[in-house]
């Protein structure tokens, strides 16, 4: 992957087609966690691969190009997501983030878990369960301190907990 970063960084366009290629399930998952709509991830990562293109050559370190591309990827969706609040007056835009459709995944009952975690939480359990991210590097993508990561993801996973044995929350009311 280290080659195919230093030769589009010298805009070998075929080398960057198959970089974003190899990344593309990676950006999909990671998008449409955070937006209510294939059309909204879709346009999230198309402006994600274009920033890419014009800034591949401020990328430093090639061992950082997966960090960079989720956080720039995070960054287009943040903006989507604060074009469409602006658009809606009503809190209709709360009741299409509610409910998850998740239809990348392949496991029902991980879209159900989705569905029960609030949107920021939900981020940090994808980039940290499905996408491997350490917590040090989460922290980096989402400029948050690594102590902010790991109470959110524990918020997160007791969310989960929560929502997977309903009695549990009965036993600490």
């Amino acid at each position: 992957m280290k080659t195919l970063i230093k030769k589009a960084q010298h805009k070998d366009a075929d080398a960057f087609v198959e970089l974003m290629q190899e990344n593309m399930k990676d950006m999909y998952k990671v998008a449409r966690a955070i937006l209510s709509n294939d059309e909204d991830a879709a346009d999230a990562i198309q402006d994600t691969i274009l920033a890419c293109w014009e800034k591949i050559h401020t990328l430093k370190q090639e061992d950082f190009f997966k960090t960079w591309l989720t956080r720039i990827l995070i960054n287009n969706c943040n903006l989507i997501l604060r074009k469409k609040r602006k658009l809606v007056l009503d809190d209709s835009i709360m009741d299409m983030q509610a409910g998850c459709e998740c239809d990348g995944y392949e496991n029902t009952e991980w879209k159900e878990m989705l569905g029960c975690v609030d949107e920021k939480y939900r981020v940090i359990i994808i980039l940290y369960y499905v996408e491997g991210f350490k917590i040090r590097e989460i922290g980096e993508i989402l400029h948050e301190s690594e102590s902010a990561v790991k109470r959110r993801l524990a918020s997160a996973r007791k969310q989960m907990e929560l929502a997977y044995y309903p009695e549990k929350r009965r036993n600490a009311e």
